[in-house]
This record gives structure tokens, sequence and C-alpha cells, in this order.
């Protein structure tokens, strides 16, 4: 596996070896002893998989407390990955990175507590598999509009799909007002 760090400090892209044949591929997808290795110190405890079709964007979405990190893939088609940091006091605070995360690339992004997460699905379906550092927790569950153009994420698509929730979602300024007030 390669271990790279992300423009955002503690994002970290994982590529891992693939070997493939006639009959299909392997791959790794986590061993501990590499991650830990490479400064990823992370319990997993809940496995999630999403499928969506072309056009969906979910996000942006955290928990609040005690925060989830999470190790992203797509299993199934591509989809443009998407994280936002919302810790306070870092000094890439409201700034976005995204990252092509496809079946073909086999690539991988770990997401320490601290970020929103989100994506958009680039080819007809994708399905994306996530390992999470803590629990699901819907009074936790928290978010803000995917399209604020106080953050300016490019979503690579036009016309997207999305939940009710992802429609009313609050804006980042209401967020940053919250994280900026210890309520976050």
């Amino acid at each position: 596996m390669k271990f790279s760090p992300g423009p955002l400090d503690g994002l970290v892209i994982i590529e891992p070896r693939v070997f493939a044949d006639s009959r299909g591929f392997f791959l790794e997808s986590y061993r501990r002893d590499l991650f830990d290795a490479n400064g990823i110190h992370c319990d997993f405890v809940q496995d999630n998989h999403s499928r969506s079709r072309k056009g969906t964007v979910r996000g942006l979405h955290f928990q609040s407390k005690p925060g989830q990190a999470k190790l992203i893939r797509c299993t199934a088609g591509m989809i443009w990955d998407v994280v936002v940091d919302i810790r306070a006091g870092s000094s890439s605070f409201g700034k976005w990175f995204g990252i092509e995360l496809s079946a073909e690339n086999s690539r991988m992004l770990f997401i320490p507590v601290g970020f929103a997460h989100g994506f958009a699905v680039l080819s007809d379906e994708a399905d994306v598999q996530y390992q999470c550092s803590a629990y699901y927790d819907a009074k936790t569950e928290a978010g803000f509009r995917w399209n604020d153009p106080e953050v300016g994420v490019d979503w690579r698509t036009s016309d997207p799909i999305l939940s009710e929730r992802d429609q009313t979602s609050p804006s980042f300024a209401e967020l940053r007002a919250r994280i900026e007030g210890g309520r976050e």
C-alpha cells in the first residue's frame, strides 16, 4: 500500500497494491500494521455501504461528538469524494478537497475526525463503502449546505439529485458560528 498525505492536514490518500490476473483481482483494503506505521491509529467499529445513481450528491455530513474518522472507498463505479475541514483553529478551516475514487483506481481516502464529508456519483451507479471510528448516532448527526458559496465546492455535476435533508441543511456560516461558540 502506498500512503500519501492529502493537501489538508490529516487526510491520507491510500493506494493499495492490486494483484490482477485472468481470474480478476485481489487487494488488501485494510491492514492495521501498515495503517499504524503510516500514522493512522484508528479503531474502526462500523462499516457502511451505499449505492447511488448518477448525479446523486450526498453531503456534507459529519458526526459532532465524538466525531468519526472514516476510510472511504468506491467499490463499483466512480465518485467525486469531497471533504471540508471543520476543525476549530485549523489553518485550513473551511477549505475543501476532492478526489476521484473508483473501482478502477482502487484509491481510498482516510478522513480524520473534524471533516465534513460528501460525494457526487459520476458513473451510472456507484457503491461506496466506508469504515467509521464511532457508531452512527442520530443525535450527533450534523451537516451544512452542499452548495454553500462560502465553501465553493465544485461537485462536477450540473443537476444534482439530493435528499430533502441535503436540500435544507444550514449554511456554512451557521455551522461556523456554532463551532466558534463551542457548540459543535
